[in-house]
C-alpha cells in the first residue's frame, strides 16, 4: 500500500484583517475623541471715554461696594441719591428686596471699586437675583481721552 505524501503547506500569517481592525480602531478613537483646549477667555475690556447721555432712572437702588468687599445700599430717584447705609453681606437679598419694594423699583445700579473682588460682584448680583430686580447696570467712571 501506497500511502500519499501530503503536499507541504507553506505556514503564513495572513496579516490583511490585522490591519483592518488596527485602521478601524484608529478610525473609531480619532472620532470619538474630542480634543479640548483649557478654556481661555480673551476679554477686552470696554472703556468709557467720553460722556455719554444721563440715564432717565426715575428710581433705583444703588449699591457701593468697596475694595474690601464691604456693601453700601441707598436709593436714586430723578438723580438725587439718598444716603448710604451699610449692608450685611448675609441680608444683602434681604435689604435689596426691602429697598425695592419701598421705592417701587426693578434697577440696580452697582458701583464697585476697581479692586473689589469677582466675588463680592456675583455676590451682589445673586442677591439681586433673589430680591427680584430685573435690571441691573454698572457705574463707570468716564476717563478722558
Amino acid at each position: 500500500m501506497k500511502f500519499a505524501t501530503p503536499v507541504a503547506e507553506e505556514v503564513s500569517i495572513n496579516l490583511t484583517p490585522l490591519i483592518d481592525i488596527v485602521f478601524l480602531l484608529l478610525i473609531f478613537f480619532m472620532i470619538s475623541t474630542t480634543f479640548q483646549r483649557e478654556t481661555e477667555l480673551e476679554i477686552a475690556l470696554p472703556a468709557a471715554s467720553a460722556k455719554t447721555q444721563a440715564l432717565g432712572v426715575v428710581s433705583a437702588a444703588v449699591l457701593e461696594i468697596d475694595s474690601n468687599g464691604l456693601y453700601r445700599l441707598g436709593s436714586r430717584t430723578d438723580g438725587k441719591s439718598s444716603e448710604l447705609i451699610s449692608v450685611n453681606p448675609a441680608r444683602l437679598s434681604e435689604t435689596l428686596g426691602g429697598i425695592s419694594t419701598k421705592h417701587g423699583t426693578t434697577t440696580l445700579i452697582i458701583k464697585a471699586d476697581a479692586k473689589t473682588s469677582h466675588q463680592a460682584v456675583v455676590r451682589a448680583l445673586d442677591a439681586a437675583q433673589k430680591a427680584g430686580l430685573k435690571k441691573i447696570k454698572f457705574a463707570a467712571e468716564i476717563t478722558p481721552s
